[in-house]
This record gives structure tokens, sequence and C-alpha cells, in this order.
């Protein structure tokens, strides 16, 4: 009797033991998390494949003469805001123009008929600002959206006064060096943008709206803080946006790496992924436009993105006029003294 317990208990458990082994795979997801969504893989994606408007976008500046053109051919095509205080604003500013809160601009610009016009044309002090938030609504898909070159500054003497003529400097001259550019990091992750969306122009929408919320503030570097920030610890991985052969002729930033724009080293293929994740990507080109419209789409990636105001013409003025350096800002050149009207 013992003997025939003892064989029934030892077949039960080993046909307990089977069905355990043939019922594990089919239960092995019950508790198992899902694989979280790369939105910023999903985002890259979708602007590689159909909307690449920072290398096929032409280009998103408008000069004040052109503009100045635009406005005496075909006035109502063009759609001017302008982003700066209302102080600003109600001292001066171009004929036609509206006043619109810089964290604002989004919304009003969904707001029109954007199709309606042949130019948004977006106005601040310097053209640094408006750049950004000019990347910022070419990602949204309009277009059609322009900045304007050096900004109101660039529209009379008298704005210039407390803009670009306040900032022309070669406070930096003496430091800038001749060496040969500095390795790229390695290829690494991209940062992790957490949304919680899943559809790129959902994702897309979520950045648009926090990007605008926080402003132009965050992107903002001054070439004291660059300087004192790097020495100090290191603080930024520094991009110098220039042609390797002004690179190495005019100088540079020490520690800043060379990425050539003719190369277009922000797609996935080049070299956006040797940007960094940990310490904040500081761009620099010569007059603050164009790297803050660069970081414009960076920033949407997620990455740390910053704009050196002014560019070089903020630290070596005087070899950029001296050597005729593309977009040396020349008072006699740039500022048109055009009409201006006040009031809000």
């Amino acid at each position: 009797m013992r003997r025939n317990y003892t064989k029934r208990l030892f077949l039960w458990i080993a046909f307990t033991a089977a069905m355990l082994i043939a019922l594990a795979p089919g239960c092995a997801h019950i508790g198992r998390q899902p694989e979280p969504v790369n939105e910023t893989q999903i985002l890259l994606d979708f602007f590689e494949t159909e909307r690449d408007y920072l290398h096929t976008g032409g280009s998103f500046i408008i000069t004040a003469q052109d503009l100045r053109v635009n406005l005496l051919t075909r006035k109502e095509q063009q759609y001017l805001i302008d982003v700066r205080s209302p102080e600003a604003f109600a001292k001066g500013h171009i004929e036609g123009s509206i006043h619109v809160d810089i964290h604002d601009v989004y919304n009003h610009v969904k707001s029109i008929d954007s199709e309606a016009y042949e130019n948004i044309v977006l106005i601040c002090f310097a053209g640094q600002a408006t750049g950004y938030l000019t990347s910022l609504l070419r990602a949204a898909g309009y277009a059609n959206t322009v900045s304007l070159k050096y900004g109101i500054s660039s529209w009379n003497h008298v704005f210039a006064e407390d803009s670009w003529l306040k900032n022309i400097s070669s406070a930096r001259m003496a430091e800038f060096v001749h060496t040969e550019s500095p390795p790229k990091n390695e290829p690494g992750p991209l940062p992790r943008l957490n949304t919680g969306k899943t559809e790129p122009l959902e994702i897309l929408e979520a950045r648009l709206e926090r990007l605008f919320a926080e402003g132009f503030g965050p992107i903002m570097v001054g070439h004291c803080c660059l300087f004192h920030d790097f020495y100090a610890n290191g603080g930024y991985y520094i991009i110098n946006y220039w042609a390797p052969d002004l690179y190495r002729k005019q100088g540079h930033v020490p520690g800043a790496v060379n990425y050539p724009p003719a190369t277009q080293p922000f797609r996935s293929e080049n070299d956006l992924l040797t940007l960094s994740t940990e310490i904040p990507n500081v761009l620099y080109c010569f007059t603050g436009q164009t790297s803050a419209y660069v970081a414009g789409y960076l920033k949407i990636l997620g990455y740390d993105a910053r704009s050196l105001l002014f560019g070089a013409n903020a630290m070596i003025y005087d070899r950029m006029r001296q050597n005729n350096v593309p977009n040396t800002f020349l008072p006699d050149k740039e500022i048109m003294n055009y009409d201006y009207i006040s009031g809000r």
C-alpha cells in the first residue's frame, strides 16, 4: 500500500512539473512591462523623411531691403509679427506689424490663415530670438516663416543703437586659437523624450508647446559665460558652425569642435549622434542667427542646445571686418534707415 502511494505521488509531481514547463512560455509575458517608445527616434525619422526643414527648407531670413520691396509691391502678402517688449514696440516699429508676446507666437500663427501670405515675418531686436522661433514654426509646418536679418536693427539706426551697435566687440580676439579642430565625440545615444505620445505629430506638438512656453531665454549664452564656464569646469560642448577654412584662418574659441555646415552635420547618418546628451551643446556662427535656428531643431529633439549671442561679431569683430568675413555686421551696409512708426 505504501509503495502504491509513493508511486502515485511521484507521478503527480512529475505531471505537475511537466505542465508548468509546458505553460511557462505562454505565461512569460504576464507582468512584463512593454518596451518604452523611443519618441526621439520617431520624431527624428519624421523630420528626416518628411519634413527636413533644417537642410532643405531654404533661407530662413529676409533682409530689410527685400522686406521693404515686398511691402511696397505686395504688402497684403506679408504678415509681420514683432516679438519685442510692448515698450519697445510702442517706441517704434515697422508699419503694418503687430505685437505678439514671444510665448504666444505659436498659438497666434495657428489662429491665422497662414497660407494666405507669402511670408510670415518675425521681428525682434537682433534676429536671434526670431531665428530660433522661425525654426520652431518651420518644424510645425509653417514653411513661409522668415526672420528679419539682424532684426529691427537693420531697419533703422535708432533700433541698432540699443542692440547690434552695443554688442559688436573684439573682446576675445587675443584668446582665439588657430589649432586643428579637436575630434568630435564618439557617436552615442539620442536624448530621450518623454511626452507620453507615440505619433510623430503628437510628439512634435508637445515639444513645441513646451519650447514656446520656455521662450528664447534658455538657449542664450553670452561669450563671457561661454569662456568662464568652459574654462572653469568644461561645462559646454562647443560647436563651431563654420567652413573649415574659416575655422583655421580666423581662429576659433579654444576647444571648439568644427562642424562645417556644408557637411550637413546634424543628420543622423552624419554627426548628429556625436552631440552631447550630458552637458549643453553651445553653437556659434558669425551672427548668432544661424546658430539659434539650428539650436531650435536640436532643442525639439531633446538636446540641451544653446546659441552664442551675436556670434563671432561679439568676439573678433575687428578681425572679421579687416578680413571681409561673411556676415560681418557693417553699419553703413546693414542699417537701412527706413521709416517707422511709433505707438501701440
